[in-house]
């Protein structure tokens, strides 16, 4: 549901005990984090257990699994997901009793008050710049204040109350960046998305340039975004050159103003990386972080959870999880997947596509990104905050990946076990969506395990 944006966004210090439904999710958590860092009286609810409601009650918040409006009895502000429902009975309550209802942005906003802030905003890349500009700023001793939209490795969790800048993930998906006044902003790129919300590709790019002219500073690709370029082009304000990807790694040298800054080393594989860390480097330079401090920084980076991480290897087969739910961004982790196939091996990949309109929008365009893999297997949509329509599936996707190898399986079992039989030495299984498909390639591993301690490839 939409909830509207406060007119008044007061400190978190003045809202009372906070509760946050789905606090489980990646934005809220953040929140929740930071908040009860600054000694703010917080709760929480989600749908279900996990890993991160696990965590979040280790560090001493209280956090509910279901849904149930006694769990609101002595809260003030009340900070709801954009997947909760208008009939979520905490959402009904909050209503009823006139509770402060705030929408995600309000409440991340809240605690931005008062610091200086770098804002990372962009169709794809946003929260692995987010994590590099922290680990880089961490390094270059700015202690910053961080809210990312992963857990991070190097970090050891997504949030963390500094006494430095803070930086932040803003997203665009349902206009929650338009909240934020940053004093330096980040847009990695605009690849028009998120059309269920902003209607048109020229909305979408409005609302960035929006973004854009509400910083003091705005670095991107893009020049027609920013007063502050980066990229691997002639004349970009911090320039890299010389890229080479392989091994698993990304090597290039950086120039800002013209000054040769030396060699940058990433423990991540990918153009799209190393152009994440040109924008992360850049948002340092401007928060006077020292250029040599920043590259050890970004060196340290080893991934978000989600984007191209490592889940295992087993039997000469390596496994894969990535968040890549965008035509743009399946074709980027793919061409970083595909430097860490071995010899002879190849690329396989499970796909499940996430949204319908989405799919719908962009499911051909899904299909044929999707034919850089040599097998593909389509699962069915992950519907999340929409209703279903039978008229629009993964086959959708399936149909389009070139040279008929795109497979629909909407049956998870079945595409489990069918990868595992197509799996042998040498190869790279990817799992890609920002669904439940995140659960398949831990499974993968498993039966991959299995398999080897029967004495099968």
């Amino acid at each position: 549901m939409k909830i509207p944006v406060p007119d008044e966004i007061l400190p978190a210090s003045a809202l009372g005990p906070v509760h946050l439904v789905g606090i489980g999710g990646a934005g809220l958590s953040a929140i929740a984090r930071l908040m009860h860092q600054m000694g703010v009286s917080v709760s929480g609810s989600d749908a279900n257990d996990s890993a991160v409601v696990a965590a979040l009650r280790a560090e001493g918040i209280a956090v509910h699994v279901g849904h149930d409006p006694s769990y609101l009895l002595d809260v003030d502000t009340v900070i709801a997901t954009t997947a909760a429902r208008e009939d979520n009975p905490e959402i009904v309550e909050a209503v009823r009793r006139g509770l402060r209802l705030w929408p995600r942005s309000a409440g991340l906003q809240s605690v931005l008050l008062g610091r200086p802030v770098v804002a990372i905003a962009g169709t794809h890349g946003k929260t692995t710049t987010t994590a590099m500009t922290t680990v880089a700023l961490r390094e270059a001793g700015l202690d910053p204040t961080f809210a990312i939209g992963a857990e991070v490795e190097s970090l050891g969790t997504n949030a963390r109350l500094g006494t430095g800048p803070a930086v932040v993930e803003a997203d665009e998906s349902d206009g929650a960046f338009l909240v934020y006044t940053p004093d330096v902003a980040v847009i990695t790129n605009v690849d028009a998305d998120h059309l269920d919300h902003w209607g048109t590709e020229e909305a979408y790019e409005a609302a960035f340039a929006e973004f854009a002219g509400r910083a003091r500073v705005t670095i991107s690709e893009r020049a027609d975004l920013a007063s502050v370029t980066a990229g691997f082009f002639e004349g970009a304000t911090v320039r890299g050159r010389d890229l080479v990807v392989e091994g698993g790694r990304t090597r290039f040298r950086v120039e800002a103003r013209g000054e040769d800054l030396g060699p940058v080393e990433l423990a991540v594989p990918g153009r799209h990386y190393a152009q994440d860390a040109l924008c992360a480097l850049a948002a340092g330079l401007e928060l006077g972080g020292d250029p040599a401090a920043l590259i050890r920084g970004l060196a340290q980076h080893r991934g978000a959870k989600r984007r191209m991480e490592s889940i295992g290897e087993s039997g000469g087969v390596r496994v894969y999880d990535t968040y890549a739910h965008h035509p743009s961004e399946i074709r980027g982790d793919l061409e970083a997947a595909r430097s860490l196939v071995g010899p002879g091996g190849r690329l396989i990949v499970c796909f499940q596509p996430h949204l319908v309109s989405r799919t719908r929008i962009f499911g051909a365009e899904m299909g044929v990104a999707l034919g850089a893999a040599d097998e593909v297997l389509v699962l069915d949509i992950y519907v999340a905050r929409e209703d279903p329509d039978p008229t629009v599936t993964g086959a959708l996707v399936a149909d389009a990946v070139p040279e008929g190898r795109g497979r629909f399986v909407p049956d998870r079992v079945q595409a489990r076990e069918l990868m595992v039989s197509l799996a042998r030495p040498g190869d790279v299984l990817v799992t890609l969506g920002a669904g439940d498909v995140t659960t398949l390639a831990p499974e993968l591993l498993a039966a991959l395990n299995e398999g080897a301690g029967d004495g099968e490839a």
